[in-house]
């Protein structure tokens, strides 16, 4: 029987203030760790844990913690990424909504296992009600002593801040997101040097999601042999699936990883609204390749996904039915990618610019065969070729629409209107 441990108290009023969460077992694995492990068994437990990065790329996160240096003179700096602005994507705003203290003492954990004395949770612009949730929860936590000097009498010392991002999505991208906190404009850094060893103020810096600081409470408490016993060896443990569009049941869900995604939209969200038939999923997040109705039998992991060529990414599931016209949703991702492309790489900048020009001919039927052909070489010509992935999001999406519903787009072109919508 599957026991959740991320939402099992978000439905609950109360569920935001530190006594509620001291109540129910909150803090004692931080006390663990403050009182009987060292910084390096720590990462060692969560090495073992297997625990992937929440956030879209699957980085083991010990691993990620371990290349933090240990010998050095320089501050060593953990920023929590709440800067959630993938389209699909609800599950971060959901915890820290319903369980912020949960996030906080992953977010304390962490900070002991690389050594910092210093965190920050970078919050998305818009989140206002959230950041004033976690502003007031730091301040319980720092009431109570799990913050400040000598925590709980341990040597140990942190301090934490909220800071509030302007809603770019660019800043999701972690040196984005290290260049806006530093007070700069948020773009993307080019790597080699990787923040553990030089991201902010020129030091040595994790910079983990949301959800993945989430699950490291329940990693220390109950073990790295517990969460690897839930889901695939590969990629173990809880997981947060977002499900939206053409569903009865939207919502975020608390599975084990690699819950089939038939049975995700199915038993879970209730099936296909208006009992209609489904027609296509995006599987991670608005930046990953689509899959037809016909490959939806598959486990939501990031190995099982990528051998059909998808991602798990962010775990943000939009689901369409039989009346929507594929290049009607293109044209709706790419008007966001060339919105929210900062500018820095041309391919990116121009290329997206471009892309929802052409998908706006194909769409009003003023489009050549020719039109879709250079839609597809758009994409080819941004693909791995900007500093951080935003222009693969953008291109990947492009890509596997063509590849999927190739013949949908020609049909715009045929008839020279949508088929879909004979008003266009």
């Amino acid at each position: 029987m599957f026991e959740k441990v991320l939402t099992q108290h978000i439905n609950i009023p109360e569920s935001q203030s530190i006594e509620y969460y001291l109540k129910h077992g909150g803090y004692q694995a931080f006390q663990k760790v403050l009182k009987s492990m060292s910084p390096d068994e720590v990462i060692e437990e969560v090495k073992a844990s297997n625990l992937r990065g929440r956030g879209g790329a699957g980085f083991p996160t010990g691993v990620k913690w371990g290349f933090v240096p240990k010998d050095d003179s320089k501050p060593h700096y953990l920023l929590v990424n709440a800067d959630e602005s993938e389209p699909g994507t609800f599950k971060d705003r959901l915890l820290i909504n319903g369980n912020p203290h949960l996030v906080l003492e992953g977010a304390m954990i962490a900070s002991f296992a690389i050594r910092s004395n210093h965190s920050y949770i970078y919050i998305r612009g818009e989140f206002v009600k959230e950041a004033r949730i976690l502003e007031k929860a730091i301040q319980e936590a720092y009431d109570k002593g799990f913050l400040g000097k000598n925590i709980l009498g341990t040597g140990y010392n942190l301090d934490m801040a909220v800071h509030r991002g302007a809603g770019a999505y660019i800043c999701g991208e972690e040196t984005g997101l290290i260049e806006s906190l530093e007070g700069k404009r948020g773009w993307p850094r080019i790597k080699p040097p990787f923040p553990a060893i030089e991201g902010y103020q020129h030091s040595p810096t994790i910079v983990n999601n949301v959800e993945t600081l989430a699950c490291v409470p329940s990693i220390i408490e109950r073990g790295a042999s517990w969460f690897k016993s839930i889901g695939p060896e590969q990629s173990p443990g809880p997981k947060l699936y977002c499900l939206s569009g053409h569903v009865k049941r939207p919502g975020v869900y608390e599975l084990p990883m690699g819950t089939n995604l038939k049975e995700i939209i199915y038993e879970d969200g209730g099936g296909i609204l208006d009992d209609k038939k489904l027609k296509a999923v995006i599987p991670g997040g608005s930046s990953v390749p689509i899959l037809r109705a016909d490959e939806i039998d598959v486990a939501m992991d990031f190995n099982s996904l990528a051998a059909i060529g998808t991602m798990l990414g962010s775990a943000g599931t939009i689901v369409m039915h039989e009346d929507t016209c594929m290049v009607d949703a293109l044209l709706n991702l790419l008007h966001f990618y060339r919105h929210e492309s900062c500018g820095q790489c041309t391919p990116c900048r121009e290329g997206t610019n471009w892309a929802e020009k052409i998908l706006h001919k194909i769409e009003s039927g003023h489009a050549t065969e020719k039109d879709v052909e250079l839609l597809g070489e758009v994409a080819n010509h941004i693909n791995f070729r900007t500093i951080c992935p935003l222009g693969d999001a953008a291109a990947m999406p492009i890509q596997s629409f063509l590849k999927k519903f190739g013949d949908e787009f020609r049909a715009h072109v045929g008839v020279g209107h949508c088929p879909l919508n004979s008003r266009l």
